[in-house]
């Protein structure tokens, strides 16, 4: 039962420090990085479609993404959804492809980025807190039922804040690698 609990735990804060990190991946950082225009969604035949479904992405030069869509009729409709996303950036189509200008980041713009991967990384936290609180709820519930053994629920107690603060580590690494990508001109 234990160790039930504590896999579903560590599976779940995993999952956390995923989805916080790809979320940071499409902060623009003043380098072209595809992972910019994977929010990018395009209306494609009625329907609204994901860029990365319509198109490959690549980052030949440092300020410069090229966009390749695999329909060759569905570049204007590609490059409206990137004007629309309002991502800061210049859109210029050369015959099939699509060149996305990343102009620099003022040092202004740079701190609001900054504050903003800070304000993500407290809700990450947060995230991470509230699964290790319900994981000791359910060690609880497990101890009171006779499932676990008192002995067991306290080891559980601790691996449970051995995970929370190894994860909330990752987190901490991740934002601080992700502020010196966006500090870096």
């Amino acid at each position: 039962m234990l160790q039930t609990i504590l896999k579903d735990t560590q599976s779940r804060m995993q999952k956390t420090v995923e989805t916080f990190t790809r979320d940071l991946s499409g902060m623009r950082a003043g380098r072209a990085h595809p992972g910019l225009l994977e929010k990018v969604s395009v209306e494609y035949y009625g329907a609204i479609t994901p860029l990365s479904h319509l198109a490959s992405i690549s980052a030949p030069e440092p300020r410069v993404l090229v966009v390749q869509p695999f329909d060759k009729g569905s570049a204007a409709n590609i490059e409206k959804a990137i004007m629309k996303a309002d991502l800061g950036v210049s859109v210029r189509v050369d015959g099939s492809l699509l060149r996305v200008g990343v102009p620099p980041l003022t040092e202004e713009r740079r701190r609001d980025l900054v504050k903003q991967v800070k304000r993500q990384l407290e809700d990450a936290k947060v995230a991470v807190r509230n699964i290790r609180r319900d994981s000791l709820d359910s060690l609880r519930k497990a101890q009171k039922s006779g499932t676990l053994t008192e002995d067991d629920e306290r080891r559980g107690q601790t691996d449970m804040q051995r995970l929370t603060d190894q994860y909330i580590k990752e987190l901490d690494e991740v934002a601080d690698n992700r502020e010196k990508d966006i500090m870096t001109p």
